[in-house]
């Protein structure tokens, strides 16, 4: 009997740790998503609704349709959809392939320069970007790229070291066996890295790829210092433009910001299953 109490208490126990669980989740899950609630019923709104009634449904005096084919035409959404496209599609394909290759040869080879350089790697994560920011604009504008290839290549520059991290902790656990029994095939030194080793870093590969596209995707202040210029701008450029001086265009933005969230909210919903598994997998021991 005294078994089968203890039994039961442990039962109830775990019953009520999932009823907690779930209803924090719950609550955390409504707090996080309030705001683009806010968003969503406000992109539907006029000036005067917004400003009446910022959380409340739009009713007949204060509910438009016009807001979302405005936005479209007040961003040149084509364009600039064009432009952020290319430059967060670019930037993460060279940053994944020159980080995964520089972790992989930095675990392979295990000599006491590979271990400095990892350290530096490591240490450059560590200083804000706001640090460099006023010597780096300086620099690009004296040799010239103040342009979307030379933000390509700082993005480059600030998304290496992250990456090189996680993958380098990765690479750590694929067996070296796999590589010599390849080599005695007679596999060089690229076949044995994208036939055999990246392959096995899909998982990865996919998570740093989730990262660093919503990162170059919704980033503001480095595409403002580099490439604020007509036939440039990014959407996040765009959308700023919205929100003037002396007069705030809520329902434009409203409506132009859900635009932006689309495209890179249905790239994550794609890869979301990769993202706890690469991290874990990745993660330095």
């Amino acid at each position: 009997m005294k078994a089968v109490a203890v039994k039961q208490r442990k039962s109830m126990k775990k019953r009520v740790q999932g009823i907690v669980y779930g209803v924090t989740g719950l609550f955390l899950g409504c707090l996080f998503l309030f705001p683009i609630y806010i968003l969503v019923l406000n992109s539907f709104k006029n000036t005067k609704g917004i400003f009446t009634d910022v959380i409340g449904f739009p009713n007949a005096a204060t509910f438009t349709n016009e807001n979302y084919p405005n936005a479209f035409e007040a961003l040149d959404y084509v364009r600039s959809f064009v432009n952020s496209f290319l430059i967060t599609v670019v930037s993460t394909f060279l940053i994944l392939l020159i980080s995964a290759m520089a972790a992989w040869v930095l675990v392979r080879y295990k000599t006491k320069a590979s271990k400095f350089i990892f350290i530096l790697f490591a240490a450059a994560m560590l200083i804000p970007f706001q640090c460099v920011m006023l010597p780096l604009v300086g620099f690009a504008s004296r040799i010239h790229i103040m342009n979307p290839a030379g933000l390509v290549f700082m993005y480059m520059g600030f998304g290496t070291s992250m990456a090189i991290v996680m993958f380098h902790g990765f690479i750590k656990n694929i067996p070296e066996e796999l590589e010599e029994a390849a080599t005695i095939d007679g596999c060089n030194g690229g076949q044995l890295f994208f036939i055999i080793v990246v392959p096995l870093m899909r998982t990865i590969l996919v998570t740093e790829a989730v990262l660093n596209v919503m990162w170059i995707w919704n980033d503001y202040l480095l595409p403002s210092l580099i490439i604020n210029k007509a036939g440039w701008q990014t959407l996040p450029l765009k959308t700023y433009l919205f929100f003037g001086q002396f007069a705030k265009r809520w329902d434009l933005a409203s409506s132009g910001l859900i635009m932006c969230m689309v495209p890179i909210i249905v790239f994550y919903l794609f890869c979301q299953k990769y993202i706890v598994k690469g991290i874990t997998d990745g993660a330095i021991k």
